[in-house]
C-alpha cells in the first residue's frame, strides 16, 4: 500500500513542478513582443539624446562635413573646447544661474506650501472647505496662456517685470493648483486612526503634520518636487515673457538659435548641459518618485 502511495504522490509532485515552468515560458513568450515594444521606445527615445551628447563635443567644421555617428570611425572629431567656449559665454553662465534661481525656490516654494494647504483641506474642518477645494480643482483647467496679459499688467505696476522674482511668482501661482489636488488626494489616503491617535496624545496640528504627515507623504512630495522641477527647469514661454534681462538658458538657447543659426558648437553643449541637470535629479529621486507615483493604487 505504501509503494502504491508512493507511486501516486510522485506523480502529482512532477506535475506540480511542471506547471509553474510552463506557465512561466508561456508567460515569457507572451510578453516578449511588449519587451521588443518597449526596447524600441527606448532606443527611440535614447539615441537622439546620445547624438546631441556626441555633437556637444564635436568640432564645428566636422559637424559641418558629417553625421554624429562618424565620431567612432574617427575618434579625433571629439574635443571639449566647446564646453571650455561655453562656460566663457558670459550670457550662457548667466542664464544657467537664472535658471537655477528659478527652479529651485519655485519647486521648493509649491512643496511647501502646498503640502500646508493640502493637510487642511484633508484633515482640517474650516468653514467653506469643499467651496475652497473645489475653486483650486476648477484653476487646473485655466490655461496658462489666459494669464500672460493680466500677470504682465501686475507685474508692471509691482514693478517686477522683467525681473527673476516675476518668473518664479508665475511659476507659484500655476504650480499650487495641480500639487495641491496631489498632495491632498494623498493626505485623505492616511489612516484617520493614526491622526486620532496623536491628537489624543497631546499632538498639535503643527505637530501633526510635521511628525506624521510629513514623513508618510514623503513619496507623493519627492514626486511633486520633481514634477514641479522639471516644469520650471524646462520652461521656455514663461520666462520669454517676463525673463527680460533675467531670462533663463532655455530662451539663451533659443536665441542662439535665430540669431546664430550655425553656430552648433555653443548650442549643442548648451542644450545637453540643460537637459543633464533634470535627468541628475530625476535618478536621484528615482526611488520616491516610483513609490509616489503607486501610492494609492492598493488600499
Amino acid at each position: 500500500m505504501s509503494a502504491t502511495a508512493e507511486g501516486v504522490a510522485q506523480p502529482r509532485e512532477a506535475t506540480k513542478t511542471s506547471e509553474p515552468l510552463t506557465q512561466r515560458m508561456a508567460g515569457r513568450f507572451s510578453r516578449g513582443p511588449l519587451y521588443i515594444f518597449l526596447v524600441l521606445v527606448g532606443l527611440f527615445w535614447i539615441i537622439p539624446s546620445f547624438g546631441l551628447l556626441v555633437t556637444s563635443f564635436r568640432t564645428p567644421a566636422a559637424y559641418s562635413e558629417s553625421g554624429w555617428w562618424t565620431v567612432f570611425t574617427d575618434p579625433a572629431q571629439i574635443t571639449f573646447q566647446n564646453y571650455a567656449d561655453l562656460l566663457q559665454n558670459d550670457s550662457i553662465v548667466n542664464g544657467l544661474l537664472n535658471t537655477v534661481k528659478i527652479a529651485v525656490p519655485s519647486s521648493i516654494a509649491v512643496v511647501v506650501v502646498a503640502a500646508l494647504a493640502a493637510y487642511a483641506f484633508a484633515w482640517m474642518k474650516f468653514k467653506g472647505r469643499d467651496l475652497l477645494f473645489l475653486l483650486v480643482v476648477a484653476m487646473l483647467v485655466v490655461p496658462l496662456q489666459m494669464a500672460l496679459i493680466p500677470a504682465s499688467r501686475l507685474f508692471n505696476i509691482t514693478g517686477i517685470f522683467g525681473t527673476v522674482w516675476a518668473v518664479i511668482l508665475f511659476h507659484i501661482a500655476f504650480g499650487l493648483p495641480f500639487a495641491i489636488f496631489l498632495l491632498r488626494n494623498f493626505f485623505a489616503g492616511i489612516p484617520k486612526d493614526l491622526l486620532e491617535a496623536a491628537r489624543i496624545d497631546g499632538a498639535s496640528e503643527w505637530q501633526i503634520f510635521r511628525r506624521l504627515i510629513l514623513p508618510l507623504g514623503m513619496p507623493a512630495i519627492a514626486s511633486l518636487l520633481i514634477f514641479q522641477f522639471l516644469w520650471t527647469w524646462n520652461d521656455l514661454l514663461v520666462g520669454l515673457v517676463f525673463g527680460g534681462e533675467s531670462a533663463p538658458l532655455t530662451v539663451l538657447i533659443r536665441q542662439q538659435m535665430r540669431t546664430y543659426g550655425t553656430s552648433i558648437d555653443v548650442i549643442a553643449p548648451g542644450a545637453f548641459l540643460l537637459m543633464i541637470v533634470p535627468l541628475i535629479v530625476f535618478f536621484a529621486f528615482q526611488r520616491y518618485f516610483v513609490q509616489g507615483l503607486l501610492a494609492g493604487a492598493v488600499k
